[in-house]
């Protein structure tokens, strides 16, 4: 029978020293072209995603974290080829996935996966348990016949699922039981790189923990790497080695969770925490809380300069006219701001 493999655990101790690179982004971007009139002439572009640069180290957990509409699940979408990129290059093992097609691309996909964040909407309703578990081994033809249904079993089994709901359709199952399935589901083709994109956001408090606890299980037994987009920064810094904060389609600041927690440099992200409730009463009383004005600026006509400048409340000059450089100002620690020495 074939089987998750087990001899990938050469996992990275969590918040230990990096380890080799899986994945490389180049200054990726994604546009969406805007459209208006009869003749549907071209009139712009939303920038989802403008000109971002990170690595991804094996065995890690890499949080992605922002507002709404900042372009983070648009950013692992691009990732894995889902979306096409506009321009820039998502290496995987050095491999420029943008040279792939065909068989290679499909062979890559074999590696990579995606947990999506409604459980109910990225489930086939038409579809049973075990045939939405299945159908990845058998579009990739790595099981057949009696070999299929013994691997399903066992999948659902690793995520803390009865096999013998396998008859089940995703209507039958609470959101936390959906979100399993589409656990199992990523996990069928025994992959290496998985995006979580906002995998709790749709669930119940009481099951999201749950939820959490299952992905880094599987993590230390399969020696997984994540990309996990959320907006719940408690629950990024709970599962995250590092953590990159994206704002209007880049990011502003990338380094390891304990460093972003207790001494985060760029405004955006002191504004980000600074709202995250504190469980002390006597320090969540005492502590200020940094309220951002107006909105978030549209991507299809981003500010000039720095885009948090309207927002920011430490802008000055060379904020309106030229975007901050994006460079590494501690060891591992990236900022892209005007006013951080």
């Amino acid at each position: 029978m074939s089987t998750i493999p087990t001899s990938r655990l050469g996992h990275q101790p969590r918040n230990g020293p990096p380890g080799d690179i899986l994945l490389q982004v180049e200054d990726l971007k994604k546009y969406f072209p805007v459209h208006r009139g009869l003749f549907r002439r071209h009139v712009g572009d939303v920038r989802a995603v403008d000109g971002i640069t990170f690595d991804v180290y094996r065995g890690e957990t890499l949080g992605l974290v922002g507002e709404s509409g900042s372009g983070k699940t648009t950013v692992g979408r691009t990732i894995l080829r889902l979306y096409p990129p506009t321009a820039g290059r998502v290496l995987f093992e050095g491999i420029d996935l943008q040279t792939l097609s065909g068989k290679a691309l499909r062979r890559a996909r074999r590696r990579m996966q995606m947990i999506f964040q409604d459980p109910y909407a990225s489930l086939n309703p038409r579809m049973t348990a075990g045939a939405i578990v299945a159908a990845p081994l058998i579009i990739h033809r790595v099981a057949r016949g009696r070999e299929v249904q013994e691997r399903v079993a066992e999948l659902l089994q690793l995520v803390g699922l009865n096999p013998g709901l396998a008859n089940c359709y995703p209507h039958e199952f609470s959101s936390g039981q959906r979100q399993r399935i589409a656990i199992a589901r990523a996990l069928a083709l025994s992959p290496e790189f998985v995006v979580c994109d906002e995998p709790i956001a749709a669930l119940d408090v009481s099951i999201q923990a749950q939820v959490v606890n299952l992905l880094q299980s599987l993590q230390e037994q399969f020696a997984l790497t994540y990309l996990f987009i959320a907006h719940d920064l408690s629950m990024v810094r709970h599962i995250s080695d590092r953590v990159a904060v994206m704002y209007l389609g880049k990011i502003v600041e990338l380094t390891d969770r304990d460093s972003l927690y207790t001494s985060p440099l760029h405004p955006y992200t002191q504004a980000l925490l600074s709202a995250v409730p504190i469980p002390d009463p006597a320090i969540e009383r005492n502590r200020e809380r940094i309220i951002l004005p107006g909105e978030t600026p549209s991507p299809v006509h981003p500010p000039p300069g720095c885009g948090f400048h309207p927002r920011c409340p430490l802008a000055d000059a060379p904020c309106f006219e030229a975007a901050p450089e994006y460079r590494e100002v501690q060891p591992g620690h990236w900022v892209a701001c005007h006013r951080v020495p």
